[in-house]
């Protein structure tokens, strides 16, 4: 297979009669509904555990609902129930579209929602239990991560043979992503689930979990991110996206300089220095990759202004892709020695977090969601007001969180650079905490809006929805299936890159 030449998806269906749909759209649909189901687990944990920093224990003096715990269960059911399911949905919609062949086995697809969802299931109850890893981001309790990593290798067998499968000579580049994704994410959850419990010791085995951390975010959530972006926008604005050529740069970029940048959150620590330099210059690189891929998206929404105001999907890109830009910004200043010096340890890395995961990749989401929905279940949505309340409590909520927590960092960092008693900072802190608790149940209600909106447009409150896009995707026995919708500038791009 050649590399990949089109400038945007070639939603190429097979010749001849379909007799059966090329794409199962109840796996899409019941992976969406399982995705904001734990999403609403996730940050209903959340703004529990920022209420508890106020020392408001509603638990009790119980342990399971201690503060450590409901920190766990917020931060792995976002990374693997939720951001997971999503990536799933959006797989099982694009691949088959991109590469013209169904998935391996739609029972296979069943049985790999069904055993995820009680994996999550187990993990939920699990770390309430108290049956955690000491692996930030991979808490998970140890008996899981096995059947973890073969979940993970049935969902690359179900997707890599419609890729190999293809009889397509050219390979869209967020397929190039997506095969990627799913080798990085084997080896990422290996690394850190396995190698620092009984193979690597001691400070090395410390490293190798801050580069586990960030693998995770960078070899699994990010390629698919980028993956979704790069072929949801082209088809919703109905042009092709600007730079295809920019788009490998960002994938190769952040194959060769991403898994080199974990190392970062560990400066003035005892590493070695030459591994600490490393990250700072491999972080640098990272950022100018990921900058490739912010302009390449407002280059491509160019000349499609009026789309802000039209499409609630390319909104909630377009900010994503902003609060990307200012990741950038950020990580450009955290990683400086002089600077971590500062800021290590401090809500200010909290409030990065934050705008990364669900500031761009949830938002990236959210973004898939509003334009999938109505496609999946038939209906134009329940209430354009409820989606732009979501939207403005989301969007503002977590950027006041974010500006709230840095602030929070710095004031923290500075009172311990002083020598200032450990109380001193925490008594600093509680007027930020308090704000982070409003904010977050801003967006907790945002997200309530967004629930109802979803349940009353399933339930068929207005008048069936007409899908445009997929039209020849959908139907059984289709002579002709529909083109590509800019099937011109595909061809085109086709001989200017083979």
């Amino acid at each position: 297979m050649s590399a990949a030449s089109s400038l945007t998806p070639r939603l190429q269906a097979p010749a001849g009669p379909v007799r059966i749909p090329l794409v199962c759209n109840g796996l899409v649909k019941w992976h969406i509904t399982a995705a904001y189901f734990w999403l609403t687990i996730a940050l209903l944990a959340g703004l529990l555990y920022a209420t508890q920093l106020l020392q408001n224990y509603h638990g009790g003096t119980s342990e399971a609902m201690s503060p450590g715990r409901v920190r766990m269960v917020h931060t792995n059911l976002l990374a693997f129930a939720f951001l997971t399911n999503g990536f799933l949905a959006m797989l099982y919609w694009v691949v088959p579209r991109l590469t013209g062949q169904r998935v391996l086995s739609e029972k296979l697809g069943w049985l790999i929602f069904a055993v995820w969802q009680a994996l999550m299931l187990a993990m939920w109850i699990g770390l309430h239990m108290g049956e955690a890893q000491a692996v930030e981001w991979g808490e998970t309790p140890v008996w899981l991560d096995p059947l973890i990593v073969v979940g993970a290798a049935l969902v690359s067998i179900q997707f890599y043979t419609p890729i190999i499968k293809s009889q397509e000579r050219s390979m869209y580049v967020s397929l190039w992503y997506f095969s990627a994704a799913f080798v990085w994410l084997a080896l990422t959850y290996i690394m850190g689930n396995f190698f620092p419990q009984y193979i690597v010791p001691g400070a090395a085995a410390g490293a190798m979990l801050g580069l586990y951390i960030h693998d995770l975010v960078g070899l699994w959530v990010t390629p698919m991110g980028w993956g979704l972006m790069y072929f949801f926008v082209p088809v919703i604005l109905k042009k092709p996206i600007w730079s295809h050529a920019l788009s490998l740069v960002g994938f190769w970029g952040l194959a060769f300089f991403y898994p080199l940048q974990g190392v970062h959150h560990f400066l003035w620590s005892p590493i070695p220095m030459f591994a600490q330099y490393g990250a700072v210059i491999s972080t640098i690189a990272v950022e100018i990759v990921v900058t490739t891929v912010i302009i390449n998206f407002y280059m491509t929404w160019r000349g499609s202004e009026s789309s802000l105001k039209k499409s609630m999907a390319i909104r909630w890109f377009w900010v994503g892709a902003l609060f990307y830009f200012i990741t950038c910004l950020q990580c450009a200043f955290q990683v400086t020695l002089t600077f971590q010096a500062i800021i290590h340890f401090t809500d200010w890395v909290v409030g990065h977090a934050h705008l990364v995961m669900y500031g761009v990749f949830t938002f990236w989401l959210y973004g898939v969601l509003m334009h999938l929905w109505p496609k999946l279940t038939g209906r134009e949505w329940w209430s354009s007001k409820l989606n732009s309340w979501h939207f403005w409590l989301s969007a503002g909520g977590l950027f006041l969180m974010f500006l709230d927590l840095m602030t929070a960092g710095l004031v923290q960092g500075f009172l311990w650079r002083a020598l200032a008693p450990w109380e001193e900072s925490v008594v600093a802190s509680h007027p930020f905490w308090l704000f982070r608790a409003y904010l977050g149940t801003a967006i907790v209600i945002g997200h309530v809006c967004l629930i109802i909106n979803m349940i009353m447009t399933a339930a068929g409150a207005k008048v069936a929805h007409v899908d445009q896009d997929y039209a020849g995707y959908e139907e059984v026995d289709v002579e002709e299936p529909q083109a590509s919708v800019l099937k011109g500038t595909t061809d085109n791009a086709e001989k200017n890159f083979s």
